[in-house]
């Protein structure tokens, strides 16, 4: 058996209390009453009940300030009101501030229990709403880490897969360096050494590669900027670049104004994202068909300050560009234009290090027109985490 559900009847007429606590009672209701609206705060707030039944007009605190206090306590709690025939536009007010219903002195019998009925309704169906909103809320955040775990896996899938593809590339590169190595000592060839060589040194270079890309996506390091002249990592990539250039049948040229007011960079890093960048402008024109027996491919590196007191990089090329369907994926993981010969991870690096320096990294591209590649520095930024 059901216990008797609790109730608070408030009003400042002992005779009210007496008869309709009574009636009550009879009802199988455990009621407890107060004379006025400070003492069933008081009881209220000792122990809570479900359903209060008030008169609106009393000393004091009235029942409409009873009202609005005990929800501010318990929202879910019901309220009845009591008025007189005088007192309807109270109780229209009582309404508008959530009471469940009102009955009208003297009180009928069959009105009282109509309100009482739809004051447990409404008490029920809250409950019952709150209940399936709990349930959706954890089916929906079951199905979302579901979802995430199969998205990760697939994620993890695509990735295992791209570097399988990749490390596959490199290894028949190996293997094809080590056929000519083997033909040119049995043979004793040196064309067949020297280009197995050139290739065992170029497959073991892209490994390398990889493996630091890897390792500089993956592991979070932190940016350490000093004051830095912004020309001065520039500088430092097409020197070192510029014997490969040379030899390449290529123009490396570098536009940079000496003595630029120095401003917080980590140096390193951006060496890394330039050398990265004007790796791949060499390259782009190697492809398109430069080099010694066909001159005019150009990389231009350029270092400006921006009115704002930041640095625009910009590595410029004349190569083989970069296909409209290709610019959408070209910050993707094991996604590159060069198909076999690269990892795709340089780009992903390079604008992850530029993005924590506060900047954006942005590229301008024509098919078989050449590509420039800016990268964007404040002045200033928050130190981040690569």
């Amino acid at each position: 058996m059901s216990e008797p559900i609790s109730l608070l009847l408030v009003d400042d007429e002992d005779g009210i209390r007496r008869v309709l606590g009574l009636s009550l009672a009879d009802r199988g209701y455990q009621v407890r009453t107060a004379a006025n609206a400070e003492q069933a705060l008081a009881l209220f707030r000792a122990e809570p009940t479900p359903v209060v039944i008030t008169d609106i007009k009393m000393p004091g605190m009235d029942g409409l300030e009873l009202l609005r206090a005990l929800k501010a306590l318990d929202p879910d709690t019901e309220v009845i009101l009591i008025t007189g025939h005088g007192d309807i536009d109270l109780a229209i007010q009582g309404i508008k501030l959530d009471a469940t219903d009102f009955v009208t002195k003297p009180i009928r019998d069959d009105a009282l229990d109509i309100a009482l009925s739809r004051a447990l309704e409404r008490r029920a169906m809250r409950r019952a709403i709150r209940e399936h909103t709990e349930q959706l809320e954890r089916l929906v955040e079951q199905k979302t880490r579901e979802l995430l775990d199969a998205e990760r896996l697939a994620a993890v899938g695509q990735t295992v897969a791209d570097l399988s593809h990749a490390i596959k590339n490199m290894a028949s590169g190996l293997e094809g360096s080590l056929f000519l190595l083997r033909q040119g000592l049995m043979g004793d060839r040196e064309a067949y050494l020297e280009q197995g060589f050139e290739m065992l040194e170029a497959n073991v270079q892209k490994l390398k590669n990889l493996s630091l890309d890897m390792l500089r996506y993956a592991k979070p390091e932190a940016l350490k900027p000093v004051p830095t002249d912004p020309a001065a990592p520039a500088r430092q990539v097409v020197e070192l670049l510029a014997t490969q250039a040379q030899a390449s049948g290529l123009a490396l040229t570098l536009e940079a104004q000496e003595n630029l007011p120095q401003i917080p960079l980590d140096a390193e890093a951006l060496h890394r994202c330039l050398m990265n960048l004007v790796g791949n402008a060499l390259d782009a024109c190697t492809a398109a068909g430069y080099g010694p027996e066909k001159p005019g491919g150009a990389v231009a590196v350029r270092v400006a300050l921006l009115p704002s007191g930041g640095v625009d990089y910009s590595v410029a090329d004349n190569g083989i560009g970069i296909p409209e369907a290709a610019r959408p994926k070209l910050f993707t993981a094991f996604y590159s234009t060069k198909g076999e010969g690269g990892s795709g991870l340089g780009l992903m690096t390079t604008k992850k290090t530029v993005e924590a320096h506060g900047g954006s990294l942005c590229v301008a591209s024509k098919e078989h027109k050449g590509s420039t590649f800016n990268i964007i520095i404040p002045a200033s930024y928050e130190n981040k985490v690569l």
